[in-house]
């Protein structure tokens, strides 16, 4: 008590008005003048020594004889001006020496000096402008800009010495002072010009061209085709961001598109920041002298001098936003002593504050832009190396990683990264904020600021451990969005098989659990949030209540001036407060971001050197292999190929054949580079053209994927689409080559796409050719075509290595490989291979035993019949006027669908127009509860706001004002009091946030449940016709807004408004006058509002459109990566992607910009009103108005600025967020398929027993408006027998199928199975109880035991015994990890026989009564196609099997034959009677395909 009372009665003795004169008193009355002749000095000294050294710059650009003329910009003209007026203020400083108030020093010397080194200097500064127009330099000299700067922080100090003197010796201003105010005016221009840094010269050139110089080279932005006003904006138009009232003007009127969106500043386009970031790259490769160099430096290359600029803005915005509380207490004395320092001294504080106000403004303003700007130049560095590196990727690097993660790398890490920089001007401005406000509470409360100290530290530190609990949440989020990403990515791609094998459900389920681990780390994040929620707005309070205790325990008199000072300074504690976890925990973020895109850019790439490019003229061998050894996997002891010895001239035909799994494709993915070279040489001559085996087709129409970037030529063009068979399907579809293909060629069949992708190789005229089984897919007759036009014709003399399992496409070969076991077995000419007798007769002999089969039946079925010779029968006339092509049948028959819509399947993205409908806001509050928590939130937000005036009102009203000494027992009582308030209050923060908290997760749950749920139900023409990518982005982009943002977004617009309001009621307390203006500004800025919104909602839906087609193009580029390295296309796919960047940054930056806009106007008229309150309170006779009162008005008032912005800004920034909700709700009402299950009309377990199909009268039509794809199916498919479906392209035969699986609904007549109407009962019933084995091999992410039984119903016993039947059981043998071997994504790691055989072994372990094969072994070779033939008549011997066959011996064995043309049947009875008929369409197939086994050795004749 002793010491308590020994403190107390010190600290009484000490006079704090004295000092906080001190704090400002400088510690010589000359410091200024001596400060500003060191700066003169050293500018004069270095501007004399920068003339005699250099005489020339290299930033300056000589202009040619032919320059007429030269243009000066606003910012030269500006500086001009500045300059002079400077010039003028100091000459008449030098005039008045003897005129100056007490601020200045009173000593002749120092101030003579410094005047005439200020005029010498400013004359100095008018040689180097005359040198910058004179010799043309683009930006102004470092010298000049740095001097500029240094002159705008000693006026701000000069007029900062004098407003203190002023105040504070109740003196007027006078002549001098207004000149020091008009040289900090002008010297504010400067600083804003040397920030800028260009002159804005412009030169006229003889030609009439009239372009800036750009560094010395004629910059153009490669894409430049629209206006780019930014670029071309005036520093006021820069300041006011006025640049941007052309795109208002048109927005206003109409819905704004995206090509009415200007173009973004060059330096901010995805080209220059690509080249920038990699020239910050090479910069600290060479620095460090590493190959894989740090992304945090090259960050840090890329980004410091936009960061430096912007961390500028944000030390002077923080510094001048603690001007006001530092003058509130000398506001209350002045209201006090109004009689006796006079109204001049109250104005001159208004302009003061008004100043302040305006500064922060226009500096806080400026940071957030740049910070915004410095996010895009990042995002665009980032995504473009992403993706480039993308295309370079190893295959072992590229099997790490699914595209799910990569295109969250794209999306989520590349936005954390941006998130960051936001934060990183908190780093600059914490400790001037922090510092500034301990410095003025230490003025006005002396020793009691070291308690507001240790508070403050208290709060910060507690925060910490929060940060930390936040950042291991935040992992676990990432790491279980990526997972659910990943699987939904895959789920959506694979959507046909998921459907077809009736997996619906378990898919559901697996992303439901999924969604519910990632929800469980939300809610605890979430949670933790709501806690450092109610730390941000209780702090103000905790730390106000312990520092007014400590002043009353120290005995520091509390006045009223005082008292509102500090919790105005309190008040602007809460943003460092809360800042710095904020900034630790997107620190952490983005640390965790970084490292992950660091790891992924550091990933090995396709080896440079693998393939050696050797001149034409330099060797005899178009592809050369030595001694070559290769591995898929470096790390495995057994290499893929080993030993390859291949010397293949230029002009020879080489044709690789051997049994599934051998090694074929593999060789020809050595020849490209794909794979690792361990050893050995590979050596190519010629430009390469490469056919994939799973054709890779690109979305776009089909001539863009034909021509691949080459330009067009009409006579080649022609030629190349008859070679490969596409001239019919283009005059059949709705817009012949025009025609749009769905994503991954969804809307081609499986042949359709083959002949593109090798009419693509063809049509580049390349020297090698390497083509990987391009003949599977198509049916007999297009596959002689395709082989006799294109590869013995048109590609005659090219080097060509050809995959098939068609024997008779390899007699024509110069040279045949027989691959087995990852060597070539066997090589050699056809006739040789077979004299030599080791296994090559084997794939022949399979072969010749189908064509047996054919001709045995085709003999005994005919009782005469004429020798068929070599080029008797002209296939194509023959077959065609028989079997024309119809309506193009794709596997799904959307091609008929575009016919309204110009060719175009794949529509662009459709977006809402106009203002967001209230619908969509009372949809997403009355989500949960019926919005029965939203009344809570309001009513616990407004008791905060009531409380938290009612403490500041009670401490101002309380406290004495002047220097009235309070009385102790009197102040206990006061502060207990506020403490209560303050504590009620905080826990009113509490209860708001956890109900936001609740509110906001159970909504986005909800919604994103119902979401998946339509998705998933949606019928397959949804998926067909939309890009995963516009899936993808709802579920992950506008997802995390739901979880993370909009409940908060929503509820600051509230919150906002209850504060607005309680500003504005204690500022009416003290002067209700100010209403006067108020409500005129206020409706300005309604106007504002009411014209800002139209266009930024149009911005903001057209950057979330613009982002998917970023992520879209990039999984179309991953999945062809060795196709596009093949073609040697790498830069035109970059190219592509830059400008899909460039499209979303324009529509994303006009929208940040046009918030600026907005809140720069804001913020000026709140500024205004602020400053009319304080001229009224002024100008109030004393004794109208209670001085605490008014000063509690003015604390308050000093946030109305930032408070009425925040308003509008909240509600802008809502609606633009609600656009994700909106989006969210689109996909939530999705047309649905039938249901999964009809539980009055379910089948018995055992349908269907004998698997009788019945056709009756059956009709199928896509839509509505067009005509039917089948016509009057009749006919019944008994069961247990087999029965063959053929013809053409287009004869409806997937339609057929896609009818009994009811992925399209019949539109008359129905279909039974054993009796039951299929369209009666569930979907899930039917599809569970069908098998089907589809053309396109499909596998998922996981395991051998997992592709083959997800649904875990099979014992390991039975799943061995299916892999031994499929020929898959020694390959997984061999495997260590047996059924537990992995499978990446795609089935990348299986060869595409292997995945058929996988689909295979499916449909075994279903043993379901009717199984659908769609051309199930087209990727396997003869021989396994014969085994497999035979395991599936023994195992589904007494069973329904429908058969879809291009390769007629399949179907030979069938019991019936069904042929379809032009969606009816044509045809339908035993293949035996019908080669009774020699004029059945069946026995011309039958014809056709013998003659071109009969005469496949002639094919050798074509090459000579």
């Amino acid at each position: 008590m002793m010491l308590e009372y020994s403190i107390s009665k010190l600290l009484a003795g000490i006079d704090f008005s004295e000092l906080k004169m001190t704090w400002l008193r400088p510690i010589s009355p000359c410091l200024w003048e001596d400060a500003s002749i060191i700066v003169l000095l050293g500018f004069l000294g270095i501007s004399l020594l920068d003339s005699v050294l250099c005489k020339c710059r290299k930033k300056f650009v000589v202009v040619e004889k032919y320059a007429v003329g030269t243009k000066v910009g606003i910012s030269y003209i500006f500086s001009i001006i500045c300059t002079t007026i400077l010039l003028c203020t100091h000459l008449i400083m030098l005039l008045m020496l003897r005129k100056r108030n007490g601020a200045h020093c009173q000593f002749n010397f120092p101030v003579i000096s410094s005047e005439i080194l200020q005029m010498a200097s400013w004359a100095a500064s008018f040689l180097v402008l005359y040198r910058t127009l004179n010799r043309k330099y683009i930006k102004f000299p470092w010298i000049l800009r740095i001097w500029w700067i240094s002159i705008f922080f000693l006026s701000l100090a000069r007029v900062i010495l004098d407003s203190h003197f002023v105040i504070t010796s109740d003196e007027h201003l006078g002549l001098a002072d207004y000149v020091d105010i008009l040289g900090l005016i002008a010297s504010a221009c400067l600083l804003c010009i040397s920030i800028k840094g260009k002159t804005g010269i412009i030169f006229d050139i003889s030609d009439h061209t009239t372009e800036p110089l750009l560094n010395g080279k004629k910059e153009k932005h490669s894409e430049a085709k629209r206006d780019n006003p930014y670029g071309k904006a005036s520093l006021l138009q820069q300041i006011t961001f006025s640049w941007l009232n052309p795109l208002f003007e048109v927005g206003v009127k109409k819905p704004i598109d995206q090509d009415e969106v200007p173009d973004v500043d060059f330096r901010d386009s995805a080209k220059f920041l690509s080249d920038s970031f990699d020239e910050s790259l090479k910069y600290v490769k060479e620095m460090d002298g590493t190959t894989n160099p740090s992304i945090y430096k090259a960050l840090y290359i890329f980004a410091r001098k936009k960061a430096a600029i912007n961390a500028l803005f944000a030390v002077i915005s923080a510094g001048s936003a603690y001007v006001g509380p530092y003058l509130i207490d000398d506001f209350v004395n002045f209201l006090n002593e109004k009689k006796l320092r006079g109204l001049r001294s109250g104005y001159f504080l208004a302009l003061t504050f008004l100043g302040a106000k305006m500064v922060e403004t226009i500096a806080q303003r400026q940071w957030i832009f740049g910070a915004r700007q410095l996010g895009l130049r990042l995002r665009a560095a980032l995504i473009s190396h992403i993706y480039q590196k993308g295309l370079l990727l190893s295959s072992q690097s590229r099997q790490s990683y699914t595209s799910g993660e990569i295109m969250n790398y794209m999306s989520v890490d590349v936005q954390r990264i941006t998130d960051f920089i936001w934060y990183l001007n908190t780093i600059w401005m914490l400790p001037v904020q922090i510092s500034l406000a301990i410095y003025i509470l230490h003025m006005n409360l002396g020793m009691g600021a070291l308690v507001a100290l240790g508070a403050t530290v208290i709060v910060m530190t507690g925060n910490i451990p929060l940060v930390s609990t936040q950042k291991g949440y935040q992992t676990k989020i990432m790491e279980s969005k990526d997972e659910r990403m990943k699987s939904t990515s895959e789920i959506l791609r694979n959507m046909k098989t998921i459907k077809l094998q009736a997996w619906d459900s378990y898919y559901l389920q697996k992303l439901e659990i999924l969604r519910k681990v990632e929800r469980n780390w939300l809610w605890k994040s979430l949670r933790l949030s709501a806690l450092t929620s109610f730390i941000f707005w209780g702090s103000p309070a905790f730390i106000s209540v312990a520092t007014f205790s400590g002043c009353v325990m120290m005995g520091i008199p509390l006045t009223a001036g005082r008292v509102l000072s500090a919790l105005a300074t309190f008040r602007m504690l809460q943003d460092p407060i809360f800042n710095l976890p904020d900034l630790l925990s997107v620190m952490a973020q983005g640390k965790v971001s970084a490292d992950r895109i660091a790891s992924y850019l550091q990933q090995d790439e396709i080896q440079p050197d693998a393939v050696e490019f050797v001149p034409k003229v330099e060797t005899q061998f178009g592809v050369e292999i030595k001694s070559g050894t290769f591995s898929w996997d470096t790390e495995s002891r057994i290499p893929t190929l080993d030993g390859i010895e291949l010397q293949a001239k230029r002009g020879m035909k080489v044709a690789i054949c051997g049994t599934v799994g051998s090694g074929k494709s593999s060789l020809l993915s050595c020849v490209l580079g794909e794979m690792s070279k361990l050893s050995g040489i590979v050596k190519i001559s010629g430009e390469v053209a490469y056919v994939p085996q799973s054709p890779w087709i690109l979305s776009g129409n089909i001539k863009e994927n034909v021509l691949f970037g080459k330009p067009y030529e009409s006579v080649k063009y022609d030629r190349t689409v008859d070679a490969c068979s596409l001239k019919k399907d283009f005059e059949l579809f709705p817009a012949g080559d025009l025609t749009e293909i769905g994503e991954r060629g969804i809307n081609m069949s499986g042949g359709q796409k083959q002949r593109i992708q090798l009419a693509r190789a063809v049509y580049q005229d390349a020297d090698i050719y390497l083509l990987d089984d391009p003949f599977s897919a198509v049916d007999a007759h297009t596959g002689t075509h395709l082989f006799q036009e294109c590869l013995m014709r048109i590609l005659k003399g090219k080097t060509i290595l050809y995959v098939t399992h068609q024997v008779e496409f390899l007699p024509a070969a110069d040279l045949i490989l027989v691959m087995r076991n990852g060597r070539i077995a066997q090589a050699g000419t056809f006739e040789e291979l077979l004299k030599q007798n080791i296994g090559f007769e084997v794939l022949v002999g399979a072969h010749n035993q189908a064509l047996e089969s054919i001709l045995t039946v085709e003999s005994s079925s005919r009782v005469s019949e004429h020798a068929v010779t070599d080029g008797e029968i002209d296939t194509d006339s023959n077959i065609d006027a028989e079997f024309p092509h119809t309506k193009q049948d794709s596997e799904h028959n959307l091609c008929i669908q575009i016919t309204e819509k110009d060719g175009r399947l794949v529509q662009d993205e459709e977006r809402e127009k106009g203002s967001i409908g209230k619908e969509v806001y009372i949809s997403y509050l009355t989500t949960v509860k019926g919005g029965a928590f939203v009344p809570i939130i309001l009513l616990a937000q407004s008791s905060f706001q009531v409380l938290q005036i009612a403490s500041n009102y009670w401490m101002a009203w309380s406290c004495p004002t002047g220097h009235a000494a309070p009385i102790e027992e009197k102040m206990n009582f006061i502060l207990f009091v506020y403490v209560l308030l303050a504590v009620g209050s905080s826990l009113c923060v509490l209860v708001r946030s956890s109900f936001v908290v609740i509110t906001g997760l159970r909504t986005a749950e909800k919604l994103f449940r119902n979401m998946l749920h339509s998705i998933l139900h949606a019928p397959m023409s949804f998926f067909d016709s939309t890009p995963t990518g516009r899936i993808l982005n709802r579920v992950s982009t506008d997802q995390s807004v739901l979880d993370l943002e909009m409940a908060n977004k929503l509820g600051w617009c509230a919150f906002s408004i209850i504060q607005l309001i309680g500003t504005i009621a204690v500022m009416s307390q003290a002067a209700w006058e100010v209403f006067v203006i108020f409500i005129p500004v206020t409706a300005v800025c309604i106007w504002y509002q009411q014209y800002y919104i139209p266009t930024a909602r149009e911005l903001a839906r057209l950057s979330g459109v613009q982002r998917a087609p970023i992520l879209h193009h990039f999984g179309e580029s991953l999945a062809g990566a060795a196709t596009i390295r093949a073609f040697n296309q790498k830069d035109r796919f970059a190219h592509t992607n830059l400008c899909f960047i460039d499209d979303h940054s324009r529509p994303w930056f006009h929208n940040v910009s046009a918030m600026e806009w907005l809140s720069f106007r804001l913020n000026q008229l709140s500024n205004f009103v602020f400053a009319f309150s304080l001229v009224l309170l002024v100008t109030l006779p004393e004794g109208i108005i209670n001085p605490s009162i008014a000063g509690l008005a003015v604390t308050y008032g000093i946030n109305l600025n930032i408070l009425q912005a925040s308003v509008i800004w909240n509600i802008c920034n809502a609606e633009n967020k609600m656009i994700s909700v909106e989006r969210i709700l689109q996909y939530s009402n999705l047309a649905s398929e039938a249901p999964l299950v009809i539980e009055n009309s379910r089948p018995s377990s055992t349908w269907p027993e004998t698997g009788t199909i019945s056709f009756q009268t059956l009709q199928i039509r896509y839509a509505e408006h067009l005509p039917s794809v089948l016509k009057n199916i009749t006919c019944t498919l008994p069961g247990g027998k087999k029965v063959g479906v053929v013809g053409r392209t287009g004869s409806g035969k997937s339609s057929l199928i896609q009818a009994l699986f009811r992925i399209v609904e019949p539109q008359e007549g129905s279909i039974s199975i054993d009796d039951i109407d299929i369209c009666k009962i569930g979907l899930h019933d039917l599809r569970s109880r069908l098998s089907i084995i589809p053309q396109d091999p499909t596998m998922f992410e996981g395991t051998v035991r997992g592709n083959l039984d997800p649904l875990a119903q099979h014992s390991d016993t039975e799943i061995w015994e299916a892999l031994d039947k499929c020929q898959l059981g020694d390959i997984i043998c061999r495997k260590p990890e047996k059924l537990e071997s992995t499978v990446v994504e795609n089935g990348e790691n299986w060869s595409v026989g292997q995945r058929q055989l996988f689909c295979l072994g499916r449909a075994l372990l279903k043993k379901s009564s009717i199984l659908v094969l769609d051309e199930a072994t087209a990727s396997v070779d003869a021989a396994t196609d014969a085994v497999l033939q035979k395991i599936i008549s023994q195992e589904f011997r007494n069973r329904t099997v429908v058969t879809i066959a291009h390769r007629i011996h399949t179907v030979m064995d069938s019991d019936l034959i069904l042929v379809l043309n032009e969606g009816r049947i044509a045809e339908y009875d035993t293949p035996a009677k019908l080669l009774e008929r020699e004029d059945s369409f069946f026995s011309k197939l039958i014809k056709e395909y013998s003659m071109r086994s009969k005469s496949c050795n002639s094919l050798a004749i074509l090459q000579t």
